[in-house]
């Protein structure tokens, strides 16, 4: 295949809110995209239970595939990456047992010092390097084992959101690595499960497929695939499952001295590390060891995003529609500086009101308690500002060079607000982009696959000939160094 002919390949990108299928021509080191579709990716509650339908997300890939076939004819393969942590049982017919439970559902909000009375916290994280959030795949087995012996006895094989879907449009198992280091059962120097960790929740290596790494074939879509969608069965990559992992790769950046935020319904915050930093100070700072596209180690920190901003959003039209625009609109022309929250708190995770809760945490704060649309937004744009620079900060402390740029890429970038808080927070340069930097990474890795590129580096410099990111360079530094003294001070963990 010559690097000057035209080359197309199908990103499958599944975030926590929404998904979308886009279509990457490369030629001459340049990479043009194409949005093939965009869809909703709901959580659809049963019995007050918290789902993601895994067969509406297939059907949704397939109508891509349709879309494709007759719009393009043939491209050279298809990647599919998606959120972390979750996952879906199946039963030893091959079936899944059930629609998967997302990280959202409330069943894990304790599920930690339960298990922590198996094998301690700190053991844990020294095994793994990942941060403790409830929502790991760990505690969701150990609650699941606790919650449904009958389901959890009929489990054959356990597969990660991308796995599955590749699953269902192959018929080939896998376990991809950057989705799996996610789970806080992966020991991050062999990049393998940990037995002592499977065996604490009743599983061994048996309960998983083979694992694979970025740029491995999956296999070729199946005959049912092909059938419903007219398309040839070309090949399945694993690419980066990980949608961040996928995201860090397509930072059009140039050496080692920048911070990554994926920005999206989560913020991912980190630098990228040759070998995994687990220690004292890490497992005290709650910092993260994630598996990257290229062997190295995602040092980062998961913050939460525009899932404030998203949740607010849906309340909001319900007496007016609101677009996002709209909503920063109005953020901007609200009086800053006047409350703030910590956008981690268990209390915004998933709350009957996202408004009541910001309103709620303000008023026991003994802040300003907002009540528009443009004091709430504010609110929770300048939290977020100074939660970046918080982690920030904290990663300075653990990385082996000065950070001297953010780069911000993902959906998150396109919010020109937030960017120029964030650049005036932290008091560095942002730049901005690509916002379909997911997409790019996984588009990349499958170009990869297929020889076109030969790593990293000329992945990047092919994102930095291709798209032109935005510059925010930090302004009245002095104002916003004084008002985050008084972020730290409301700063509740919890």
């Amino acid at each position: 295949m010559s690097k000057n002919s035209l080359t197309t390949f199908l990103a499958i990108d599944l975030g926590a809110t929404s998904g979308r299928s886009i279509l990457g021509t490369i030629q001459n080191d340049t990479l043009v995209l194409e949005e093939i579709s965009r869809f909703p990716n709901p959580i659809i509650e049963v019995n007050g239970r918290l789902y993601w339908d895994l067969f509406y997300l297939y059907n949704e890939i397939l109508h891509s595939l349709k879309k494709v076939k007759s719009k393009q004819g043939s491209i050279e393969s298809i990647g599919i990456d998606t959120w972390g942590v979750d996952f879906v049982s199946i039963g030893n017919d091959g079936m899944p047992l059930r629609m998967p439970l997302s990280y959202r559902d409330h069943h894990t909000l304790d599920a930690p010092e339960k298990y922590f009375s198996i094998l301690p916290r700190e053991e844990v994280y020294l095994k793994t390097g990942i941060q403790i959030m409830n929502f790991n795949s760990l505690f969701q087995l150990a609650t699941l084992r606790e919650d449904s012996p009958s389901l959890y006895s009929l489990t054959d094989k356990i597969l990660f959101m991308p796995d599955a879907l590749s699953y269902l449009m192959t018929g080939k198992m896998v376990t991809e690595y950057t989705i799996a280091s996610t789970s806080q059962m992966i020991n991050p120097y062999d990049k393998q499960f940990d037995n002592d960790l499977l065996s604490s929740v009743g599983l061994t290596e048996d309960h998983f497929a083979p694992i694979v790494f970025p740029g491995e074939v999956i296999g070729r879509l199946s005959e049912s695939v092909c059938r419903q969608t007219a398309m040839e069965s070309i090949p399945v990559i694993a690419v980066a499952g990980h949608d961040t992992a996928s995201a860090v790769l397509a930072t059009p950046a140039e050496g080692i001295h920048f911070a990554y935020l994926s920005s999206g319904t989560w913020s991912l915050m980190g630098i990228e590390a040759l070998e995994p930093v687990i220690t004292d100070e890490t497992f005290a700072m709650n910092f993260t060891n994630e598996g990257g596209a290229d062997g190295t180690i995602r040092l980062l920190k998961n913050i939460c995003g525009m899932w404030l901003i998203e949740q607010c959003r849906k309340e909001w039209q319900e007496t007016a529609p609101l677009s996002y625009e709209e909503i920063v609109h109005a953020a901007e022309n609200a009086s800053s500086f006047k409350c703030f929250i910590n956008p981690d708190s268990s209390r915004f995770a998933a709350p009957q009101s996202m408004t009541e809760a910001i309103q709620s945490y303000c008023r026991e704060t003994g802040q300003f308690v907002p009540s528009t649309t443009g004091e709430i937004a504010r609110c929770i744009y300048e939290s977020l500002a100074f939660r970046y620079r918080q982690v920030l900060e904290n990663l300075q402390k653990l990385a082996g060079f000065p950070i001297d740029t953010l780069h911000i890429i993902g959906g998150g970038s396109l919010n020109r607000l937030l960017n120029t808080y964030t650049a005036n927070a932290i008091g560095k340069p942002v730049i901005a982009g690509p916002s379909e930097a997911t997409a790019i990474g996984n588009i990349l890795m499958q170009a990869k696959a297929h020889g076109l590129v030969r790593d990293k580096q000329e992945m990047r410099r092919i994102v930095a000939n291709s798209f032109q990111p935005e510059q925010f360079l930090p302004a009245k530094t002095a104002e916003w160094n004084a008002h985050y003294s008084e972020y730290l001070q409301i700063f509740r963990e919890n």
